[in-house]
Order: C-alpha cells, then sequence, then structure tokens
C-alpha cells in the first residue's frame, strides 16, 4: 500500500510589482475582462502578458505582498512539520496554483490541501476561481486527492481580528 503523502499549498492574491509598466497590466486586465465576458480560453496575447506580469522581478521593496506572503508562508510552514508546502497566487506574481500544484505532485504529494488567505466570503478568487481551477486539475492527477480548505469558519476569523485588535488596545 503506497503512504499518505500530505502538501500543502498557501494561495494569497498577488500584486503588482512596482516598476512593471501600467500599460502592461491594464492592457491584461481587458483582455481578461472581455474573455470572462464570453467565457473563452485565455488568447495568445492574454497569456503573454500574464507571463511577463508575473515573471517581473521582484524583491520585498518591489513588491510588499509578495514578501508578506512569504513570511506567512515560511511561519505556516513550521507550523503544520512534515508536509510538502508551497506558495502559490491567483493573479500577477509566480506560480500559479496550477504551477504549484504540479510541483508538490512531482515531489511525491498524494493529498493536496490548498488553503487561502482570502478569508471572507464573496470573492471571486477564493469562492469562484480556485474551486474551478481545482475541479479542472483533478481529472489531470486521478490519484492525488486535492482539497480546498474553505470557507473559513468566520467566527475563527472574527476571533484572530479580536486579538490582533487587543494588541493594540
Amino acid at each position: 500500500m503506497m503512504s499518505k503523502k500530505l502538501g500543502v499549498i498557501l494561495v494569497g492574491h498577488g500584486g503588482i510589482p512596482k516598476g512593471c509598466p501600467q500599460e502592461l497590466v491594464t492592457r491584461l486586465k481587458r483582455l481578461e475582462g472581455q474573455r470572462r465576458a464570453a467565457n473563452q480560453p485565455m488568447s495568445a496575447e492574454e497569456l503573454d502578458l500574464d507571463t511577463k506580469v508575473r515573471q517581473w522581478p521582484r524583491t520585498p521593496e518591489t513588491d510588499p505582498y509578495q514578501a508578506g506572503l512569504e513570511a506567512v508562508a515560511a511561519q505556516l510552514r513550521v507550523n503544520l512539520g512534515d508536509v510538502l508546502f508551497a506558495v502559490a497566487y491567483n493573479e500577477f506574481c509566480a506560480p500559479t496554483l496550477e504551477e504549484s500544484v504540479d510541483e508538490l505532485i512531482k515531489k511525491g504529494a498524494t493529498h493536496i490541501t490548498v488553503v487561502t488567505t482570502m478569508f471572507t466570503p464573496g470573492g471571486s478568487h477564493s469562492e469562484v476561481e480556485i474551486p474551478e481551477i481545482l475541479d479542472h486539475l483533478r481529472p489531470q492527477y486521478p490519484g492525488v486527492e486535492l482539497r480546498y480548505a474553505w470557507p473559513f469558519d468566520l467566527q475563527l476569523v472574527a476571533s484572530t481580528l479580536g486579538e490582533q485588535v487587543k494588541r493594540f488596545s
């Protein structure tokens, strides 16, 4: 019997790095909107722009969001112990969720849990895009269990926020 190898992917929104030309992002978002409205696959131009923005050089100074998510990821990795671990981003930053799933599977993960930093209901990334991506990936990896740790228990989220308020009161 094959042993179970756990993997975890932390998904963040992703940010636009300072220095990335605004016209690239504007054109990318326009193409994305047109594609979604027409329910079409990504065009070659949109894919090229998406790749350029995601691969734009970053430092903690030019992309503080990425640096912050990586800091959270480092602590989460420690808290989880012996699991395979990766970070992914919904947009503007690499790697994608698809790339991180593939990475963990190549490292031997057989059970992957995806968790996002987007806690509240109503967000298109957390409620629509991540589940759609996982639904698309499952048939490609039939021997791997892909779980999504969603929705969050809002009482726990409120408790965490309350503890944060107390730290500053």
